[in-house]
């Protein structure tokens, strides 16, 4: 099997992944993490109340919605970075700094392999593999990412995997069909 794109387009994702994650080091790319889910589950708990503020400027019910979200998931996210970036330098300028970034550097490999594997899987559903390109079918690295997106995609839960079949059964049952009415319902 010969080195193909993808082969180096996952060298190049793992190594900047790797090298960015040494530069910020393990203990920014968690709190980094933590902030994000922190925000995201401060806009979910808060959206119900400041909605209604909210639909006093914006009469569209949709956006109302949309940016109310938004809003307070960029005000929750900006505060929590603030406040991680301080402790992170703390531990960056102290004396584990050096084992901080090296581990930050492994984090960095796993983080481009998990996102390379997640991408794989959007194209494995997207191009049946007997379809696929010479460049992803015969990529050395391929096996690699198969396997890793497997075990990712056994690890999510079946209520969820439900809930999306759900959502994408009606618009490719209209799709199959022919009829785009099925699929995107015009309101």
């Amino acid at each position: 099997m010969p080195v193909t794109a993808l082969d180096g387009i996952v060298i190049l994702v793992i190594f900047l992944s790797a090298v960015l994650a040494m530069v910020r080091g393990l203990s920014r790319e968690l709190l980094s993490l933590v902030s994000w889910a922190l925000a995201a589950l401060f806009a979910y708990l808060a959206y119900k109340p400041a909605l209604g503020f909210t639909a006093n400027y914006i009469h569209n019910p949709k956006i109302a919605l949309g940016v109310t979200i938004i809003v307070l998931f960029l005000v929750a996210l900006i505060i929590l970075s603030i406040i991680s970036m301080k402790f992170a330098d703390i531990v960056i300028d102290s004396r584990i700094g050096a084992l901080d970034r090296t581990l930050g550097f492994v984090f960095g490999i796993v983080r481009g392999l998990v996102i390379l594997a997640i991408a794989i899987l959007f194209l494995n559903g997207l191009i049946k593999p007997d379809e696929q390109p010479a460049w992803l079918a015969q990529a050395k690295s391929k096996p690699l990412l198969d396997n890793i997106g497997s075990a990712i995609w056994r690890a999510v839960p079946k209520s969820l995997i439900d809930k999306i079949d759900e959502k994408t059964a009606p618009a490719a049952s209209g799709a199959a069909s022919g009829n785009d009415n099925e699929a995107t319902p015009v309101e």
